[in-house]
């Protein structure tokens, strides 16, 4: 018997010495990883994020054009491919500099650092990729903020008022703002949280719209006599396609924000993100089929947006459960906002302030109340840097606009509104290759 364990014994013993040889020997063996080889599969990462973000303008073309008169579809589709040249251009030549100045003196509101590009540190600029890169990928977010206005202000604003708002908006009031959270202000040093900008970029847009709404006005006939007059859009299948686009494009958004290629990050940012817009889309169905009694498909397709501008500032926070609650919560929140504003006369075209800035304000304060930094002390933060951020964006978006009004005009003519800006403005039609005389 005693010989019989140590035989036992010894075959342990040489099978754990054996083991031990396996795994020494598999260390050897693995190969060396070369941190360039990170910063090389990163980069192509946020690369491909910056191509799904850029797909985004042509969702908000398909969405703004689809939901608003065919009269004017020419005029939403100019604004639309002009926003995103403004937006790079204006953010290479001032807003990223004020936006990432890196406030040598510490946090701070402003901090301005020089204009134009200028790579100095090299591939020693960040870890996960380039400056090269990091400046393409926030310039697509620069211009995302300004398409928001775009669609709320449609069919009765004059190019010119919104090109000059553009450029003013995106080279500074936008970068400014961002710079209080992601260039490491104020705002970063209170503990404030917006992982891709439900706040930064959606909900400041969103004020900014709301305020444009505000100084322009309804357009002619949605109001009368105590009724909300149905303005037709020119085409339901481009608006459905447009918002496919752009939960398509918010895989980048968000995917993208996790700034690396990490599997587990990316991993679940991506499928939160798909869960809360799916989950906003049947907020919308079932609130719109209680509220406004029909199975309306505008306020599904705006649930799906609701859910993924709500999902956006906690993305990397939340449980994939936690998601869809943000998500169903947004989409019936959007609705309501919906009905709400019309009750009000307050005249937005595709349901611009609602999905971005009431869904914006409610994934930030969602932060606070769910997802791993849920708590008062949290939500206290979110609540005071969502005010402030709103509320510059629309002061300041109030008055450029109001200064336009005063100086060079903001709105057409009624003329031009009745007949549509198509004919006035481009001499050609959205639907018709005929040029109008």
């Amino acid at each position: 018997m005693k010989e019989e364990v140590l035989t036992k014994t010894d075959s342990l013993l040489a099978l754990s010495t054996t083991s031990a040889e396996v795994a020494a020997n598999s260390v050897a063996a693995a190969p060396v990883i070369n941190p360039a080889d990170f910063l090389t599969v990163n980069n192509l990462w946020m690369m491909v994020c910056i191509a799904l973000v850029f797909i985004m303008h042509l969702g908000f073309a398909g969405v703004e054009a689809g939901f608003t008169q065919a009269k004017n579809t020419v005029n939403i589709l100019f604004k639309n491919t002009l926003t995103p040249i403004i937006g790079l251009l204006s953010y290479a030549v001032i807003g990223f500099n004020l936006m990432y100045p890196e406030f040598a003196d510490g946090p701070g509101w402003i901090d301005f650092s020089g204009f134009f590009l200028n790579d100095t540190a090299g591939l020693a600029y960040n870890t996960g990729y380039t400056y090269w890169t990091d400046f393409l990928f926030q310039g697509m977010f620069a211009a995302t903020a300004a398409t928001i206005v775009s669609g709320a202000v449609a069919e009765r604003i004059k190019i010119s008022g919104y090109l000059i708002f553009s450029i003013i908006f995106l080279s500074l009031v936008y970068p400014i703002i961002g710079s209080w959270k992601w260039g490491g202000g104020m705002l970063d040093s209170w503990g404030f949280y917006d992982f891709a900008g439900s706040t930064l970029v959606h909900a400041v847009g969103g004020a900014a719209a709301l305020a444009g709404i505000l100084i322009i006005g309804p357009r002619i006939g949605k109001y009368e006599k105590g009724k909300v007059n149905a303005k037709p859009g020119a085409s339901v299948p481009l608006a459905t396609i447009g918002v496919f686009l752009l939960w398509f494009g918010w895989f980048g958004f968000n995917g993208g924000s996790v700034l690396s290629a990490d599997p587990a990050a990316t991993s679940l940012v991506l499928v939160n993100t798909c869960l809360a817009a799916a989950a906003g889309g049947v907020g919308g169905f079932l609130c719109a089929y209680l509220v406004i009694k029909r199975l309306d498909l505008a306020m599904v397709l705006n649930g799906i947006l609701a859910g993924l501008v709500g999902i956006t500032a906690g993305a990397d926070l939340m449980s994939p459960n936690e998601a869809m609650l943000i998500g169903l919560t947004s989409g019936i929140v959007v609705v309501l906002a919906s009905v709400w504003m019309d009750k009000l006369k307050i005249d937005d075209c595709v349901g611009a302030v609602p999905v971005h800035f009431v869904c914006g304000v409610l994934g930030t304060l969602a932060v606070g109340i769910l997802g791993s930094k849920a708590g008062g002390a949290q939500f206290l933060i979110q609540l005071k840097s969502v005010f402030i951020c709103t509320g510059v964006s629309f002061t300041v978006a109030f008055a450029i606009f109001y200064i336009i009004k005063k100086t060079i005009g903001i709105r057409v003519s009624p003329e031009h509104e009745e007949e549509g800006l198509d004919s006035h403005e481009h001499g050609i039609r959205g639907y018709s290759i005929t040029f109008d005389e």
